[in-house]
């Protein structure tokens, strides 16, 4: 897949932060994008903001398949073909265990975790038939626990796991298979607000020029799992 130009790349959780900053390069690297939230005005916004013909805005809830069923089928036939998965969309809630709530559980597995299967099995005959990737974004705390992430680690350690798996399934096809995992990352996340005093952080331009790097890779190299930190704490 080192030739870009007019591939086309679905990047779920694409209205802010490192969504959008997937969106941007690829965009950038010339190829075509659609991005999807759970509001089509916030996705509408984003798209006006990455100024481009070359995206489309789509509402999705990844926790709905039917959802993702549809997002494949608007891309398909508003670019005719789809060959990038890149299954971003997240969400976390943090706190003791015993203070975790089913609803704060059930957000995050559904989300993190079903969200990123139903992102593959809607769109996996096409990268079938375009020999096409499939990115996920995790965490750190895909490897790494912590007091307060039971919720969100079971997520992400989950969705290491799965990516890992689905790339031996996957690869027979001639499809690859990634999985990032960003530490700490300049985004809109958790509800944070972006400021100077995060400058220290990865930015989400870091991750796009990242992916925009494995897209372009030898097809015969897969980093098939991406730990990736800030140089620097605060």
């Amino acid at each position: 897949m080192q030739d870009l130009n007019n591939k086309v790349a679905y990047v779920t959780g694409g209205t802010k932060g490192i969504g959008f900053g997937i969106a941007k390069a690829l965009i950038e690297a010339g190829l075509k994008v659609a991005i999807s939230g759970r509001k089509l005005e916030d996705v509408q916004k984003a798209a006006e903001e990455l100024g481009s013909d070359n995206v489309i805005a789509i509402a999705s809830d990844v926790s709905n398949y039917d959802d993702e069923v549809r997002a494949v089928e608007q891309i398909v036939e508003k670019f005719g073909r789809l060959d990038i998965l890149i299954a971003n969309a997240g969400v976390g809630k943090f706190g003791p265990v015993d203070q975790l709530s089913l609803e704060d559980w059930n957000a995050m597995i559904a989300t993190n975790l079903t969200g990123v299967f139903h992102t593959l099995k809607a769109g996996v005959e096409q990268l079938k038939s375009n020999k096409g990737y499939y990115i996920t974004i995790a965490s750190l705390a895909g490897t790494n626990f912590f007091a307060g992430g039971s919720g969100y680690n079971a997520s992400k350690f989950g969705v290491v796991g799965f990516t890992q798996a689905a790339m031996l399934d996957l690869r027979e096809y001639g499809i690859k298979s990634t999985t990032i995992m960003p530490g700490s990352v300049t985004s809109h996340f958790n509800d944070h607000q972006p400021s100077e005093a995060d400058s220290w952080k990865i930015q989400p331009s870091d991750i796009g020029e990242m992916i925009v790097g494995l897209l372009k890779m030898n097809p015969n190299v897969l980093p098939s799992k991406i730990e990736v930190r800030p140089t620097q704490t605060k």
